[in-house]
């Protein structure tokens, strides 16, 4: 049975590190929706690119999901940890998983405490305040959160999601299969 990955979008998200997760874990064969958090499905990157999500926020439940995650960019990180409805979202001890600034909106609603964890680096000391193990790592999973720094990590990032859905072996041929060399 194929996994089920929501990835949410707001105005101003970085579109490689959005836009990464969602086409090489669909490369993986991973069900992956892309989620917009406002009332219509049309996004605008923070390069200023117009794009359409698979569904609003409103017209989903997110009862099937395996992994929920967050892209970082400004100001779309800030849109995310002010909307209520995402951060009232119980996973239920489900893997979340987030990006860049992105990890910021986990250490403030305190799921990063006591946690090893990394995001971009004006983002560290803002997680580490919050109680996270800040890590220079690239990407850092501890219990069911992958975190990843920013751009420059997006593919690092989107292999570890398929290898802890998947399997490691999996994410080795999404690697070579777009000439990516870990």
């Amino acid at each position: 049975m194929s996994k089920k990955v929501y990835i949410f979008l707001a105005d101003g998200f970085e579109d490689i590190e959005g836009l990464t997760v969602v086409d090489l874990l669909r490369r993986a064969g991973i069900d992956i929706k892309t989620v917009s958090i406002k009332e219509t499905t049309q996004i605008q990157t923070s390069h200023g690119i117009t794009m359409l999500t698979d569904t609003t926020f409103t017209e989903t439940s997110f009862t099937d999901a395996d992994i929920l995650v967050l892209p970082g960019g400004m100001p779309g990180t800030k849109y995310l940890a002010a909307y209520k409805p995402l951060t009232d979202l119980n996973n239920k001890g489900k893997k979340i998983a987030a990006i860049c600034a992105a990890p910021s909106v986990f250490s403030g609603l305190g799921f990063l405490k006591d946690k090893k964890a990394t995001s971009y680096p004006s983002f560290m000391e803002v997680i580490a305040k919050d109680g996270a193990q800040a890590s220079e790592d690239s990407v850092v999973t501890d219990g069911n959160i992958p975190t990843s720094r920013g751009l420059g990590t997006a593919i690092d990032f989107a292999l570890s999601i398929i290898g802890q859905l998947e399997s490691k072996e999996k994410a080795d041929e999404i690697a070579e299969s777009i000439v990516y060399k870990r």
